[in-house]
């Protein structure tokens, strides 16, 4: 028998089981595997992940997640089941909320084993990501219809792509900006995860990413840049707050290498201490669970960079987690899809 019940399945990223430097490892190779995530020819991503990134990177990134690990586990996960449990009180009756991640566990996979004896008539997916990316949202989605095409009867599916716009979520984490009031400071900077340039390519061939006007104005090709649609996240966050021009910047974090999206968030902090800024409030509008991008990264790597290059105070604005203007945001758009 079909239920009448709704299943959303919130999905993040992932986070090792524990800090040790096999489940590291483990979720490393799982992650960097991904071709959505390092796009070159399978051979040579096999080479370079498991031989020489992730045999390197494992013991580095296992000291990090130590810095993370709290009493409840990683901050990620349990702060996706908080937004799940919060968000079941406020949907009530009519849906079940699962939480899944595309890396490690709990898995799509399992969550999707879980799922499809239940016989919900409709399943709404939401990658807990603001802005689309081929290598966030896209492997997310791509992860769950993978799993729908071995079941026999797949019920209506809604998947929510992107929500850097929703008034409700601009809201939310200007509330959660104003907390730390963001007029002591001499400047804000927005820091959103980084991209390779050639995933940027991908969503509109043709045109440079590097030399676009996204940076000042919201493009016609801009419907699925990440880049684009990140510029406009800042943009809205700054008018929401009454942010005045030359009063906050944008950049990003976590590169792989020089081909990635610029500026970069670490040397636009040296400069800005160079030039005399001494405090800055940093925002990360593209997460909205804290992590080791945000936590660790943010929070005390780039803050004590900020320190030696002579600034005097690097406040990482906490992320949305489970803040209730966000739980209703979730529960807006749900009901809206």
């Amino acid at each position: 028998m079909t239920s009448k019940k709704t299943a959303v399945i919130l999905i993040n990223v992932g986070t090792p089981d524990s800090p040790s430097v096999k489940n590291v490892r483990r979720y490393l190779f799982e992650f960097l595997n991904d071709p959505r995530v390092i796009d070159i020819p399978w051979l040579l991503r096999k080479i370079l992940v498991n031989f020489i990134i992730v045999p390197f990177r494992a013991p580095k990134s296992a000291k990090l997640y130590q810095l993370l690990w709290t009493e409840k586990g990683s901050p990620l996960l349990f702060y996706s089941n908080s937004v799940r449990d919060k968000l079941q009180e406020q949907l009530g009756e009519p849906y079940d909320i699962f939480v899944a991640m595309r890396y490690a566990n709990p898995n799509i996979r399992d969550v999707m084993k879980q799922i499809k004896p239940l016989g919900f008539s409709k399943l709404i997916v939401v990658p807990m990501f603001p802005h689309y990316a081929i290598s966030s949202t896209g492997t997310a989605m791509e992860a769950v219809m993978q799993q729908l095409k071995k079941w026999t009867v797949i019920p209506e599916i809604k998947f929510i792509g992107q929500f850097y716009d929703h008034p409700q979520f601009i809201d939310a984490f200007a509330e959660r900006i104003r907390e730390y009031q963001p007029e002591r400071y001499d400047h804000v900077l927005f820091s959103y995860h980084g991209l390779p340039i050639s995933h940027i390519t991908k969503i509109h061939p043709g045109i440079d990413c590097e030399n676009c006007s996204c940076t000042t104005k919201f493009p016609q090709h801009g419907a699925f840049c990440y880049k684009a649609t990140s510029y406009e996240t800042t943009r809205l966050l700054a008018a929401k707050l009454g942010l005045p021009e030359g009063k906050f910047s944008q950049s990003f974090q976590s590169r792989l290498s020089d081909k990635w999206l610029k500026p970069f968030t670490d040397e636009i902090l040296i400069k800005k201490a160079g030039e005399g800024v001494k405090n800055i409030l940093i925002v990360a509008p593209a997460f909205v669970a804290d992590c080791l991008e945000t936590t660790v990264e943010l929070g005390i790597d780039f803050k004590n960079r900020f320190k030696q290059a002579g600034g005097d105070n690097l406040e990482y604005v906490a992320s949305l987690n489970d803040l209730p203007t966000w739980i209703k945001a979730l529960k807006s758009l749900i009901e809206n899809t």
